[in-house]
């Protein structure tokens, strides 16, 4: 579709750091980079952590993510190529093909896998941790599907391609609404000389991930696989150019401001929480819980 109007930014937000992701491993070995890291969490509220994987190597994707918990956050699978199957401790399970999300949320805990279905080709695309306010952490887990049609997708006069997975942009509603956090989660393709405006609260804290081409803000480059966190420093939004045929996403959230207590896969706002949660996987509350699935 064609966006019903072109929003307007006075000033751009500038680049005030850039962050190349770090290398590792996570699940029965697969490989990914790991963007927005634990010591980020507090500059970037309300997100957790940024995995970026990208493998056409069947050897560093094919072993995924075998059964593990969750309490106290949200994440959201942003598939770009590949298909994953997931499967939770309940029953329910869907499969997440190109261009497809899956919106999460763990609330009181859940177990649940995440398994290539493809023996070859390219695996790509991104989970996101958004966490929950602490009145939310002990919610009833549930999960929306959302198949890449159901995303929706808008080109801009100047050929931008944008992909609306959370949040608004140009009038165009996202497929997912959060309250709370009110993330804003966008896929843009910019062709070669392209510019993207996004407007974007003062208040909110933002970032954007090139992992496509070379995207500039503000006259700083932001090179493939590099996150730009965008500054707080009282504009309205971020304007994003691009000499190249560029692909970036942007994220942006309201700050929860609370505590964080996190230990490993659990994220609650105290340690004694911590301690509670880990009493409650070992006593087999995750494996009881009762997931609703919301559908797209």
């Amino acid at each position: 579709m064609t966006a019903p109007r072109l929003d307007t930014v006075t000033r751009s937000r500038t680049v005030e750091r850039l962050v190349q992701g770090m290398p590792t491993s996570d699940g029965a070995g697969v490989k990914l980079t790991r963007v927005l890291t634990q010591n980020l969490q507090r500059r970037l509220d309300p997100f957790l952590m940024l995995d970026a994987f990208r493998n056409e190597n069947p050897e560093d994707y094919m072993g995924g993510f075998p059964d593990h918990p969750h309490r106290g956050f949200e994440t959201v699978t942003y598939m770009l190529a590949g298909r994953m199957r997931h499967h939770d401790s309940t029953g329910n399970e869907g499969l997440l093909g190109p261009g497809g999300a899956q919106w999460m949320t763990a609330g009181s805990g859940l177990i649940h896998s995440e398994l290539p279905e493809q023996e070859d080709g390219l695996m790509e695309g991104f989970q996101l941790w958004v966490n929950l306010p602490a009145k939310n952490k002990m919610i009833a887990p549930y999960y929306r599907d959302i198949p890449s049609e159901r995303i929706p997708e808008f080109t801009t006069d100047a050929g931008v391609t944008v992909r609306v997975i959370a949040g608004e942009s140009q009038g165009v509603a996202g497929a997912v609404q959060r309250p709370d956090t009110e993330p804003l989660y966008l896929d843009v393709h910019l062709p070669a000389g392209g510019r993207f405006v996004q407007p974007l609260p003062v208040g909110h804290n933002a970032f954007l991930y090139t992992y496509r081409g070379e995207a500039s803000v503000n006259g700083t480059a932001v090179a493939d696989r590099h996150m730009a966190i965008l500054a707080n420093d009282g504009a309205d939004g971020v304007v994003i150019d691009a000499a190249q045929p560029t692909r970036v996403i942007l994220i942006a959230g309201q700050p929860l401001n609370e505590p964080i207590a996190q230990y490993g896969p659990f994220v609650m706002n105290t340690a004694a929480e911590i301690q509670q949660t880990l009493q409650d996987y070992r006593d087999g509350k995750f494996e009881a819980a009762t997931v609703q699935s919301l559908e797209a």
